[in-house]
């Protein structure tokens, strides 16, 4: 008897799925375990496996094609089975939900390349994706980027196993372009340098469609920044010792330890200290957590997401920066299961590598408090007998007042900074 396969909710803000690769086509034999598709949700894309053996009668949406969670994605039986009822009969009708999703019936569908971006006014498009880029060896991650940017695959070198390309190789790629002084020969110019043979006097504009995580975080930010009161609280850490620290222990120690995994280190013992911070507003009450689970909020290029290290209270530094690594490494190539980006109970947001001095940050649900970290400078100071240069490093925590008061925040930052500023404090 056939059976239904319904969008499932693979996390736990999902509300709809796109599909990013299928691996089975109508007609194909399925067995329990096989990966049937790649479906990209807000936070990463998952692969989907089949439950059932039987063979693939039907397809609800094509490759690209968006679907709400319970919606009709694929119907498994036996060859032959009318399958028509299920299709057309009751909730199980499926739905399209965007212009370019159709309803693939039980004979394939070829599917037809669209232009990655749209027309200029001229009518000329800017760049156009040849299917031929669905039969290079690359990640579905990769051949995502690559549509988006307007880069052929067969331009790229893969860096992953047996020459498949990943998203670091799409980052990566620079086109050479020629220089019309020289004759060219000069390579490439760097990224974000605009070529004046690139230059037009025409108007025209390129739209990229909103990724599932980038609406999600649009939606939960904007519900955090007009529910919760927000204030700010910010203040200055001398960082020479924790430089100076951070150099013996990478010297003779079996990881590399980066200012973040110090900052989450300490954030995780001073809530350890002040658990109110370690807290969420939940209307009828506060919930105060047992338990310390830092994220560490990271960008990619679909949106922000924030892997969470559990129990840092517990764990040495090289423990944090050991998992820290391999989870920024998996939220590069949307690979993180839901259980690796939920369940924070406090939020780092760093952009000192950007070269930020300072900047405030929006906190990030179910939280209380997020910490903004700035760029470590170096500045004059006065000394004993003249002038001198230290470094310092500035932070400013968001609260929500509801359930963090000023006097309260105040003391974690305190607590915070002996810890930085004395990082034996946390290996004792």
């Amino acid at each position: 008897m056939a059976e239904v396969i319904l969008m499932p909710r693979l996390s736990d803000t999902m509300t709809e799925g796109v599909i990013a690769e299928w691996h089975k086509k109508v007609g194909d034999k399925v067995k329990k375990g096989d990966l049937l598709a790649e479906v990209e949700t807000d936070k990463a894309t998952m692969e989907l496996e089949s439950y059932k053996d039987g063979t693939l009668l039907h397809i609800g949406i094509e490759k690209g094609g968006k679907l709400q969670v319970n919606d009709l994605l694929a119907i498994i039986g036996s060859p032959g089975e009318d399958i028509s009822s299920l299709i057309s009969g009751g909730n199980q009708q499926p739905k399209v939900h965007s212009q370019q999703s159709k309803i693939i019936s039980n004979q394939p569908v070829t599917s037809i390349p669209q232009p990655a971006f749209a027309e200029t006014p001229a009518g000329k498009p800017t760049t156009i994706i040849s299917e031929e880029n669905a039969r290079v060896k690359a990640s579905p991650l990769a051949k995502k980027l690559a549509k988006e940017k307007g880069i052929d695959l067969h331009s790229l070198h893969g860096s992953g196993d047996s020459g498949r390309i990943v998203k670091a190789d799409v980052d990566e790629y620079s086109p050479a372009i020629k220089s019309e002084t020289t004759g060219g020969g000069g390579g490439g110019l760097p990224r974000g340098i605009l070529s004046t043979t690139n230059i037009t006097t025409e108007e025209g504009h390129s739209d990229v469609p909103n990724s599932q995580m980038r609406k999600t975080i649009a939606r939960r930010l904007a519900e955090s920044l007009f529910s919760a009161p927000h204030f700010y609280l910010t203040m200055e850490i001398n960082m020479d010792n924790a430089i100076s620290a951070r150099t013996q222990m990478n010297e003779f120690g079996p990881v590399k330890i980066s200012f973040q995994d110090m900052l989450i280190k300490a954030c995780a013992l001073s809530l350890r200290q002040h658990p109110a911070v370690n807290s969420s507003w939940m209307n009828d009450f506060i919930r105060t957590y047992h338990h310390i689970h830092i994220g560490s909020a990271i960008a990619l290029p679909e949106g922000l997401i924030v892997p969470v290290i559990k129990f840092a209270d517990q764990k040495s530094l090289a423990q944090i920066a050991t998992e820290a690594k391999e989870l920024y490494g998996k939220a590069r190539e949307k690979k993180l299961q839901p259980h690796e980006f939920s369940g924070n109970t406090f939020t780092i947001s760093n952009l000192g590598m950007m070269d930020i001095d300072e900047f405030t940050a929006i906190i990030n649900p179910p939280d209380s408090c997020i910490l903004a970290v700035g760029k470590i400078k170096e500045i004059v100071v006065k000394k004993s007998e003249g002038f001198g240069v230290t470094n310092v490093m500035k932070v400013t925590m968001s609260c929500d007042h509801r359930s963090v008061d000023g006097a309260v925040g105040a003391a974690f930052l305190q607590t915070l900074k002996k810890y930085m500023e004395n990082p034996v404090a946390m290996l004792m």
